[in-house]
């Protein structure tokens, strides 16, 4: 994927999603009827004008935007089976800790018609196998119809999916014996999601939030040990689950929630780093754009990747509507290109999604799209300097 040339430019995966789009996911996540045609003829339509904006801007690593999910994970629970009822979730310990904070923020939560990853959460209460094939190949189509409707980009777009970590945390197993036996049920399912993706000609994108942000809500109160031992399982799943698939198609995104928070209770990366590389991706995807990480990127001085692994480095918050000027963007880049040593190996992307649960974004739509264009600006000013 990467050039010789200048740094590509991506991002993690949702972009803002049309209202009368959010409108229906907010309505059937509260349990109300809809009418599921006028859905799927909206969420169609809503790739198309992501591509179709993505290409205007320049941004050469593309998605669908996650426009036919409600949810970067939620989308799960109708194309797994096994999930149903209601299940609940452990609080974020940085939020538990500032009681006004929490408070305003629930309060601005309640004021928007969004799906929510914390509530109206299903359980897992039988025996997890996929049964989605035919919404993920309607995706894919989806995706296929509206990249060559806009023309062909630099790169071969890359689609998300869901790390099993994250679904096995945030829906609470009351099937299986252990954690470790639901695990490895979800990652056997999602096998067949990850090759289905890659079959149909895209990049995969694994989301594993899991990976550092369980520190501070499932392990909030349990001893570093333990959190590590989770991501070595994790880990250990999505490679069983990537067996049949080639490393250089798959990035593997790891952040600590994407949220506006205080975030003092996050894992640090170099807790972490040594587990996330044995996962068998072509790249490791990492927020460095957001005030609480931003001098992580550090660590790869001396703690390199494999050398036919790339970087993908977040270098645009998501949760903030400051638009980055292109110089920082570039600031950013060279940085993180002088510490990981080779700038063809380092991507330009954003912090994270901008829409990772519908309606949920905090970035205005308009200033996404500026946001991105400044990702764009900037990997262009650092791209004439790393590589002149």
């Amino acid at each position: 994927m990467p050039t010789n040339t200048r740094i590509l430019t991506t991002h993690a995966g949702s972009l803002p999603r049309p209202p009368e789009l959010t409108s229906l996911f907010a309505r059937r996540a509260r349990g109300e009827s809809i009418d599921e045609e006028a859905l799927a003829a909206t969420g169609r339509a809503a790739v198309a004008w992501v591509v179709g904006k993505q290409r205007e801007i320049g941004i050469d690593v593309i998605s669908n935007g996650e426009q036919q999910r409600e949810s970067f994970v939620l989308y799960l629970r109708r194309r797994l089976s096994g999930i149903g009822g209601e299940g609940d979730r452990a609080p974020f310990a940085d939020i538990e800790s500032y009681p006004r904070f929490k408070e305003e923020r629930t309060r601005a939560i309640a004021a928007r018609q969004a799906v929510s990853n914390v509530a109206f959460l299903p359980k897992c209460t039988g025996p997890i196998a996929y049964i989605g094939k035919a919404e993920l190949d309607a995706e894919c189509a989806a995706l296929k119809e509206a990249n060559g409707a806009s023309g062909l980009g630099t790169a071969v777009p890359f689609f998300t999916s869901a790390s099993p970590g994250i679904l096995a945390s945030i829906v609470r197993n009351e099937h299986y014996p252990s954690f470790d036996t639901y695990l490895e049920a979800i990652a056997a399912a999602l096998r067949i999601e990850y090759e289905t993706i890659v079959a149909n000609g895209f990049y995969l994108q694994i989301d594993a939030p899991d990976l550092a942000l369980e520190r501070h809500v499932t392990f909030g109160k349990r001893p570093l040990s333990q959190f590590q031992q989770f991501v070595d399982r994790v880990v250990a799943a999505i490679n069983a689950a990537l067996v049949n698939i080639p490393r250089e198609k798959v990035r593997l995104h790891v952040c600590w929630g994407n949220y506006e928070g205080p975030h003092d209770h996050d894992v640090p990366l170099a807790d972490i780093l040594p587990i996330l590389s044995r996962a068998k991706v072509g790249s490791l995807y990492l927020p460095f754009a957001n005030p609480r990480h931003a001098h992580e990127y550090k660590l790869f001085a001396h703690q390199p990747l494999a050398k036919d692994q790339t970087l993908v480095a977040g270098v645009i918050d998501t949760v903030t509507n400051y638009i980055e000027h292109p110089e920082v963007v570039a600031d950013r880049l060279e940085r993180v290109a002088k510490a990981f040593g080779d700038p063809v190996r380092v991507l330009a992307g954003t912090d994270c999604g901008f829409d990772t649960s519908a309606g949920m974004g905090r970035v205005a739509e308009d200033v996404v799209w500026a946001k991105l264009s400044s990702l764009v600006e900037g990997a262009r000013l650092a791209s004439q300097r790393l590589f002149a």
